[in-house]
């Protein structure tokens, strides 16, 4: 998993308005959307049994083990347009996406 330096701006800037002390970012798969799965993301105050753990200088990413291979070499980017701000995901493991962008698959 990479992210981008905006990306880590981002995650830290929602880590530090928490509030309190937070162990890191949480971001999964889950099955849903229009292609069959979607990304989910979540503070975590810590890591769960399995969970990889990446660390982007102080700020910690949580990947549980069943959303690992599907996240596996993902690029995440957080984008500010006139549209609006969001993280972006460019996933090399998903074989198609829907057309609103917010759901993949990977057969």
């Amino acid at each position: 998993m990479v992210l981008t330096d905006s990306a880590i701006g981002a995650i830290k800037h929602l880590l530090d308005g928490a509030g309190e002390t937070t162990g890191g970012l949480r971001i999964m798969v889950a099955s849903g959307g229009c292609s069959g799965f979607r990304y989910s993301m979540g503070i975590d105050d810590q890591p769960q049994a399995g969970d990889r753990i990446y660390r982007f200088g102080d700020v910690r990413v949580f990947v549980d083990p069943t959303s690992q291979p599907m996240l596996d070499g993902v690029n995440v980017d957080f984008v500010e347009d006139l549209a609006g701000a969001g993280f972006v995901f460019e996933n090399p493991n998903a074989k198609g996406k829907c057309g609103c962008g917010q759901s993949f698959s990977c057969s």
